[in-house]
């Protein structure tokens, strides 16, 4: 990519365009993730941003600078989410028709906030890749105008006014995390910071299921396999051409992170930070977390890029991470069906402090002998410690139970 396709004049100008139309985010320091990563972190807290992500940055400079002739006709995207939801409000902005193609298993969240906003939505195809087709069919047909949700230099350069304002917001940094699934927030960022703050090290940060950036800048990259992640705003199996070219030459490091770290990232910052991140958004964070040598002792801006997280995969982390973390024990055993035993094991329980929360008791399923019973019980417990202690002294009290 040409030098000139980029430039800080780009970014100087997308930021004019974009006041009083966007938030200038928080920039949060939090002694929490910095104590787990070793570093000083910052939280550039985009999950607050207009349409909760950062993509309306990029999408409205895109279209504040189309003619006359070009917003009459409309414009167009393909998006699982939150590049449809910054299109469509820009679009609103402007004033001008919007129609989004999602594919059809996006979250039903997104694709009513996407029609709040006065689009048109699409739903076509079981991923990105399929309605990013389509989303281009339906151009060639009406002639609106494509807005690329990441492989764009004023996509890119709007990108990059979160660099301009972390900079801005904290003396002396020395690191930045970045989230990357296309490629056009770490594209931008990247060329941002390195134009101002040369010294400072940019890593991007993509999910273990979606790792086309990564694999392209360690010299691997190829035709991708479908992406498989929790982290949906990142799960794109082949990034821009044009921003795989300014990583290449402004990213000095690109990190792995696994759903499972991902999931983790998104319940503390839920419970202890009152932050509410999707997937993506958590990314940067879980890098943090797990322990990232280059980044100790380090100054480090930590992008969370987005909050539209849908509630069923929400519910589903939190039950999760409370099983990990050992507070929350599910167990299966078989008692005598007798007056007596199920008080017997639930006066345990009290004694041993675990608080029931569900209980099913079963006498008449083919697989429980006669004159027996099944009862599955869910506890909460304090921590793993709490758990194993209780695990034991079931054990002990001559249970035999199954831990579900």
């Amino acid at each position: 990519m040409p030098d000139d396709l980029l430039t800080m004049d780009m970014v100087n100008s997308a930021r004019q365009k974009l006041r009083g139309i966007i938030h200038t985010t928080p920039l949060d320091y939090s002694a929490l993730f910095s104590r787990l990563s070793g570093a000083n972190i910052y939280l550039k807290l985009e999950n607050l941003q207009k349409t909760g992500s950062f993509k309306i940055r990029g999408a409205y400079n895109k279209i504040a600078g189309l003619s006359a002739g070009e917003r009459r006709l409309g414009v167009i995207a393909a998006s699982a989410g939150n590049h449809a939801q910054g299109v469509a409000h820009a679009a609103f902005r402007a004033g001008i028709k919007s129609v989004i193609v999602m594919p059809e298993g996006a979250p039903l969240s997104k694709i009513a906030a996407t029609q709040g906003y006065g689009a048109e939505v699409v739903l076509y195809g079981q991923g990105y890749d399929d309605a990013y087709g389509r989303a281009l069919e339906i151009q060639r047909e009406t002639g609106a105008v494509f807005i690329h949700g990441f492989d764009d230099p004023e996509i890119m350069a709007g990108q990059g006014t979160i660099a301009l304002e972390i900079i801005e917001q904290l003396d002396g940094l020395e690191a930045v995390l970045v989230p990357a699934g296309g490629g056009g927030l770490l594209a931008g960022v990247a060329y941002t910071v390195k134009q101002l703050k040369p010294g400072v090290r940019v890593i991007g940060v993509q999910a273990r299921g979606a790792p086309a950036i990564y694999l392209y800048k360690k010299g691997c990259g190829g035709e991708e396999p479908p992406a498989a992640t929790i982290a949906d705003g990142i799960s794109v199996r082949i990034p821009g051409a044009m921003n795989l070219e300014v990583i290449k030459k402004y990213v000095d490091d690109m990190v792995l992170v696994d759903d499972d770290e991902i999931a983790m990232a998104i319940l503390m910052l839920l419970e202890r930070s009152k932050v509410m991140a999707e997937g993506a958004g958590a990314a940067g964070l879980a890098a943090a977390i797990k322990g990232l040598p280059e980044i100790k002792g380090l100054n480090v801006a930590v992008i969370i890029s987005g909050g539209n997280i849908d509630v069923n995969v929400l519910s589903n982390i939190i039950e999760r991470g409370l099983v990990e973390s050992g507070r929350r024990l599910k167990i299966k055993t078989i008692l005598p069906d007798r007056p007596g035993n199920l008080i017997k094991i639930l006066t345990l329980l009290a004694e041993l402090k675990a608080n029931i929360i569900y209980i099913n008791h079963h006498r008449t399923r083919p697989r429980v002998p006669l004159k027996q019973a099944e009862v599955e019980l869910e506890m909460e417990t304090e921590n793993k410690e709490h758990l194993d202690y209780i695990v034991k002294s079931l054990n002990k009290a001559g249970y035999i139970f199954e831990i579900l």
